[in-house]
Order: structure tokens, then C-alpha cells, then sequence
């Protein structure tokens, strides 16, 4: 079993990856947890339950609680109604402070269980068990959150799980636009911190079928250890830790725009790493080899313009409400040079020039 150890200001805890183990969660967290819980909570989607919500429950003592609740799947899920309706069923089940909520599933299971958790009685603890490629980067680091409708993510909090299992034979049942959509942010880790990292990643991931499970592990290790070095750097993203929001601030204005679930959330983010890497040859008057790395996009299948159904100042205008605005200045991640991330103020004027270029690339080329 690879382990990846994320040593925060508040927590350190271990990030486990091996195929098969949902089987064995029940007693992993009894040699993980300091104290033993007094129920299971587990939290899912319609697309996950019917394949591991069965296996996780086995994994667990009969004498011990576990109690379940299914949402539909999607990105629309993560709204204050469903929030909402969560809380109501930790009521009803009569969870404590001792009970400890299960978030199986990928990144809108793990942002909505673990924003329940961190808000239920003030905080309860909580596991991630990711099922999908995309939820290596969100199940790691504790920031859980939900949408509201004028902006992705803005309703949360920073509340660190007690350990995550990820098992990574459950990554085979996803379809490639799942993968396009985590890969995404792997590659994004690269980018901002280990070139070397995005190199054997440009070798070795030519297709996703099948990539080979010894490889999928390798991959994840690899990423989820560039995360987890900023993490400790910066629990709570007063600093370096806004670099993992490389492509991000565009790519959360697309999906709001759009409407949530139009464009996956990693198909959103390549199209704001191509678009960061323009602003930092722009900006720091540096060559950064876009035209190479766009065509391993397209290989891949990631749509790298932009799309012809949104308005560049209907963007702009969202991205002011990104969350590393500042007094109204719009706040960029974007590279110094490769595997150098930095933040810096970008005008509206300046953005919106630059995004009505990539337009009409889009639409006439």
C-alpha cells in the first residue's frame, strides 16, 4: 500500500492508495482513529452507490451503526438545499460528537460530506473515500464547500479529514470524460510545482484506457505529494497555496456560466491553464512552449478554446467574484516559469481583451 503522509497546522493524517481497499475500511479507521466512533454516516451518489456503497458497509462490525443516504449525482448537488437535507438526516440517524461521516464518492460527495461534517454540532470528523480521478486534488487538504448560485465554492470551510483511502480499482468504472476531468488537475500540479513530474506524465499518459495499475498508483502518489508539500506550506491558503488554483478562476467562471455540469470541471480548468499560460508569456515576457503542451491537451480530447456560447464580459464579470479577489482586483495564478506559480493583479480591460482573442480562435479557427 502507497501513503502519502498531508502534516497540517491543525492535523496530520495519512492518504492511503490501494486497489480493494473500500473492502477494508472498517478497519483501517480502527487503527487510524484515536477514539473509537459511535456510528458511520455515509454519504454517496446515485452513480456510486449501486457499484461500492455495499462494499464500504461490509467493511464495517455488524454491532456498530451505519447509516446511509444517496444524492443524485452532479455538480448540482452541492447546494444549500441538499445541504440542507443532509443535516436533516444526521439529525434523524441521532449522530454525535463521536460519530464519524464517510464521504464515498468524488469531489461534490467529498465537498458536500465534509462541509456536513465540519458544521454538524461545530465539527464531526470525517474519511474521504474517493472514487474518481478528479477527487485525488479535492479529498486532500480539508477545504470542503458548497455552491451558491452567483459562484463555485464560496459557501465552506477548512475542515481537515481523519484519513483518506483511495481505491484506485474504482477509478476503471469511470468513462474517459471522467478522466479528462481529474487528469486535469494532475497535470495541473505538475505545472505549478514539478516539471519533472509533468514530463513523465507527458510519457507515460499517451490515452487513458487502461492505464496500467501500478502506473494509476505511481501517478497518484506522485500528484497528491506536490499537494500535499503545499498544504503544509499553507493550511489555509493565506499564501502558496492559492497556486493550486492554476486555470481555476477562469475555469469557475465557465461552469457558472454555462450552468454547473455543462462543462465537467476539469475540461473547464485545462481551458484556464491554456488561457493562465497566455496571461504568464504575456506578463513576464517568457516563452512557456503553449502550442506543445495544447496539442497533448487536444490528444487527449480537452477542448483548449474557449467556448462560443459565453460572453467574455459576462466572464469577467464573474471572475471578479473569484475568491482571491481583492478589493475588486482580479487575482491571477499564473507561472513565472515552468513549475514557478505566482499570483499576480490582472485588469479586467487586459483579460477581456485576451479572452476575446482566444474567442475568436474559437469560432473562426
Amino acid at each position: 500500500m502507497k501513503k502519502v503522509t498531508i502534516d497540517t497546522s491543525s492535523k496530520a493524517y495519512e492518504v492511503f492508495i490501494e486497489a480493494g481497499v473500500r473492502h477494508s475500511i472498517g478497519k483501517q479507521l480502527e487503527t487510524v482513529l484515536t477514539q473509537a466512533p459511535s456510528s458511520i454516516f455515509i454519504m454517496t451518489d446515485s452513480q456510486v452507490a449501486p457499484l461500492y456503497l455495499d462494499d464500504v458497509v461490509a467493511s464495517f462490525e455488524e454491532k456498530l451503526p451505519v447509516y446511509k443516504a444517496v444524492i443524485e449525482s452532479g455538480e448540482a448537488s452541492k447546494s444549500f438545499a441538499v445541504y440542507e437535507q443532509m443535516l436533516t438526516k444526521a439529525l434523524e440517524y441521532g449522530l454525535d460528537r463521536k460519530s464519524v461521516v464517510v464521504a464515498l464518492g468524488g469531489g461534490v460527495v467529498g465537498d458536500l460530506a465534509g462541509f456536513v461534517a465540519a458544521t454538524y454540532m461545530r465539527g464531526i470528523r470525517f474519511v474521504q473515500v474517493p472514487t474518481t480521478l478528479l477527487a485525488h486534488d479535492s479529498s486532500v487538504g480539508g477545504k470542503v464547500a458548497i455552491n451558491h448560485p452567483l459562484g463555485k465554492n464560496m459557501v465552506g470551510s477548512f475542515h481537515q479529514p481523519e484519513a483518506v483511502f483511495y481505491d484506485t480499482e474504482t477509478l476503471y468504472s469511470l468513462s474517459e470524460r471522467e478522466w479528462r476531468s481529474g487528469f486535469a488537475e494532475v497535470m495541473k500540479h505538475g505545472f505549478i510545482r514539478d516539471p519533472e513530474f509533468l514530463e513523465w506524465l507527458q510519457r507515460e499518459v499517451k490515452t487513458f484506457d487502461q492505464i496500467p495499475v501500478e502506473r494509476l498508483n505511481s501517478l497518484l502518489e506522485r500528484s497528491i505529494a506536490v499537494k500535499a508539500q503545499i498544504v503544509s506550506e499553507d493550511e489555509r491558503e493565506a499564501g502558496v497555496r492559492a497556486h493550486l488554483n492554476l486555470g481555476h478562476t477562469l475555469g469557475h467562471a465557465l461552469e457558472t456560466e454555462l450552468g454547473y455540469g455543462v462543462m465537467t470541471h476539469g475540461e473547464a480548468v485545462v481551458i484556464g491553464i491554456v488561457f493562465a499560460l497566455k496571461l504568464s508569456e504575456e506578463l513576464f515576457d517568457i516563452k512557456l512552449n503553449i502550442d506543445h503542451y495544447e496539442k497533448w491537451f487536444n490528444s487527449l480530447g480537452y477542448q483548449t478554446k474557449l467556448p462560443a456560447n459565453v460572453t467574455t464580459s459576462k466572464l469577467v464579470s464573474t471572475m471578479t467574484k473569484d475568491k482571491k479577489v481583492e478589493a475588486g482586483a482580479i487575482r491571477m495564478v499564473l507561472l513565472s516559469e515552468l513549475g514557478q506559480a505566482t499570483t499576480k493583479e490582472v485588469s479586467a480591460d487586459l483579460l477581456e481583451k485576451m479572452l476575446d482573442e482566444r474567442m475568436e480562435v474559437a469560432t473562426n479557427g
